[in-house]
């Protein structure tokens, strides 16, 4: 606290040019925060080092309590300061509660003169004067009072002084006012954000992973008991096996839950843009670098990391994460400070990298801090049993997604399990999807499920066994080495460009047939 003014200071002459000094004090100090308590603290502070004003008291009126409680006091003992909180004016109480009731200022040429002053906080001298002020509302009622008590006996200062506190008074109520909305508006910020991650938390949760194959029961046994460590974890399997949707789910069922869940794909951007992306950069760093940059270690600081396609990674790259991964730190960019973070690692790859460590493309050191907990994610065709729990989950996605009810037949899931998915969950979900779009009935069948051999061989990594791949065109009109697309043009050639035709010698109803001459783009004006 400030040292009392000397009484040759109190008694200089109230001018102008002291309240303009001291408004500008009290407007600084009311914009500095959006804490109001500290906001009317400071701002009554100003009333006494620079109005001469001892004692400066903030009263908001309570509506739930019908009564006023003291919001900021100054120039008291702590322990007044403390008990304040429980003091409280009822609505036509004392000088405070009068002023509130009347709704409009009152001043005490000498407090001892009225016996309406309560004086419960035990502060006032009773020889000077007590000047206490409205804070207008929007509405025409009070939000509170202004009090405060001249430090010399001065009546011809009064009514001055009282302008100058009315002045002050709107100022405090532009501000509780601000806070009042900031206040609302972040309370609704926060229940957004505390349902938003409820909402992704049951998204991500175990309930909502599919699986009753023993390798899908035995892998979210291990996401159970990983998810509760910062271990690092190596989430390997072929594209499309849902390697993603494994990471979500040890982030948010982990105590990381509440902070940030980065994702980084390691094949998205060529080797000079990585560090950058990942470390962040300072600015001037390199042409184009026109600010300071937080990389994605920063960003998912506290929380979780996924290094998506970490095999993807070059030898300079994996040298450089080596480092944050052993150490905790690094630098950004074009700067020389060392930035500590805490961020959990969750990788994921479809390579194998003990053939990429032999063959010298992948760091052994960076290899072992990786692998320190392996997931193996199974392909889609080593766990049939899962098909079709899977294609009903993603049915009711769909659903969902397009606001109808969807069905699948017991022939369309026979079809479906009969398919080796080189594509895998990720080939699953495109097949249902184009699936439901041609069902205008809502109801997938057999002749609306299509699978592009050629593109599904094509995808399938080097020397993976392909599953059986039953087609939905017969044989009868060639070629079995033939794909879908030259079988059914060969039956419609044999036909005359006849589809009903065609439908029978391919052993299928013309509605499947005029369905796969629009999937396949085939041109029936050669006619």
């Amino acid at each position: 606290m400030s040292q009392l003014p000397t009484p040759t200071q109190a008694s200089r002459r109230f001018d102008l040019s002291q309240q303009f000094t001291a408004l500008h004090k009290i407007s600084v100090a009311l914009s500095r925060s959006l804490d109001l308590g500290q906001t009317l603290e400071a701002m009554i502070q100003a009333l006494y080092e620079h109005a001469y004003m001892q004692y400066g008291m903030v009263c908001l009126f309570d509506k739930s309590r019908s009564a006023l409680f003291i919001e900021a006091l100054y120039g008291a003992d702590t322990e007044v300061v403390k008990g304040c909180k429980n003091v409280r004016y009822r609505i036509g109480e004392g000088i405070l509660g009068t002023v509130m009731s009347q709704q409009r200022s009152l001043v005490l040429p000498r407090v001892s003169d009225d016996p309406r002053f309560l004086d419960r906080l035990n502060l006032y001298d009773y020889g000077l004067p007590f000047i206490c002020v409205p804070i207008p509302g929007p509405d025409g009622v009070p939000l509170g009072v202004l009090a405060a008590q001249p430090m010399e006996l001065h009546e011809d200062r009064l009514p001055a002084s009282t302008r100058f506190l009315e002045m002050v008074a709107n100022l405090i109520c532009q501000t509780v006012r601000l806070v009042g909305h900031m206040s609302v508006e972040t309370e609704a910020l926060r229940q957004e954000r505390d349902t938003l991650r409820r909402k992704v938390k049951h998204q991500y949760g175990f309930d909502n992973m599919v699986g009753n194959s023993q390798p899908m029961r035995q892998i979210f046994d291990v996401i159970r008991q990983v998810a509760k460590w910062d271990t690092t974890v190596l989430v390997r399997g072929e594209s499309g096996t849902g390697k993603e949707l494994i990471a979500n789910a040890i982030h948010y069922n982990s105590p990381r839950t509440i902070e940030p869940f980065v994702k980084f794909n390691c094949a998205a951007l060529p080797d000079n843009l990585l560090e950058s992306e990942l470390f962040g950069h300072e600015k001037g760093a390199f042409t184009g670098a026109v600010r300071q940059r937080k990389g994605r270690f920063e960003l998912a600081d506290g929380g979780t990391l996924f290094l998506d396609e970490i095999g993807e990674s070059s030898p300079s790259f994996q040298t450089k994460l080596l480092r944050i991964l052993q150490e905790g730190e690094m630098e950004r960019v074009g700067g020389d400070t060392t930035i500590k973070v805490n961020v959990r690692i969750i990788a994921a790859t479809n390579r194998n990298l003990e053939e990429e460590v032999r063959a010298g493309r992948f760091r052994e050191d960076l290899y072992y801090r990786l692998n320190v907990m392996p997931i193996n994610l199974p392909p889609l065709r080593e766990r049939q049993d899962d098909i079709v729990g899977l294609a009903q989950f993603l049915i009711a996605k769909l659903a969902a997604k397009q606001g109808r009810n969807l069905r699948i037949s017991d022939g369309a899931l026979r079809l479906l399990m009969g398919y080796g998915w080189p594509g895998n969950v990720r080939e699953l979900e495109n097949c249902l999807e184009r699936a439901s779009v041609m069902s205008e009935e809502g109801l997938i069948d057999r002749d609306v499920i299509l699978f592009n051999h050629s593109e599904a061989s094509s995808m399938a990594p080097a020397g993976m066994p392909r599953g059986p791949a039953p087609t939905a065109l017969g044989d009868a009109a060639g070629d079995g080495d033939m794909d879908d697309r030259q079988r059914l043009i060969a039956a419609l050639e044999k036909s005359g460009w006849v589809q009903a035709k065609a439908a029978r010698l391919l052993g299928m109803t013309p509605r499947q047939v005029a369905y796969r001459i629009q999937i396949l783009n085939i041109n029936m004006h050669r006619l």
